[in-house]
């Protein structure tokens, strides 16, 4: 069963960028767009890059290491409809951010 996990305050995560966390042994990259927060698998399906500190421009990052991109609103990669990453629910309670996993 999933369960709710604090990772950070809003304020921690700039509009327009993505920030890496551990939770539950995973990597988990969360991104804010405007005042919506998504999360995904923080590890790259190409060779493991680091979603989290890829480039965010509007709903797509880009891997610092290679240049593939996701929509952070799906976990798709944005050439391959069958490359998608796992996508774990966030909510914002106050001024915290929780991700189930």
């Amino acid at each position: 069963m999933a369960e709710k996990h604090r990772i950070a305050d809003v304020a921690e995560i700039p509009e327009g960028a993505g920030k890496e966390f551990t939770v539950a042994g995973r990597i988990v990259a969360v991104f804010r767009v405007g005042d919506e927060f998504f999360a995904l698998d923080g590890l790259c399906a190409h060779a493991g890059g680091p979603l989290g500190k890829g480039h965010l421009q509007g709903h797509v990052v880009t891997c610092p290491w290679h240049g593939w991109q996701y929509d952070v609103r799906t976990g798709n990669q944005c050439l391959s409809a069958q490359i998608r990453q796992t996508q774990y629910p966030v909510s914002v309670s106050g001024s915290e951010i929780f991700v189930e996993i």
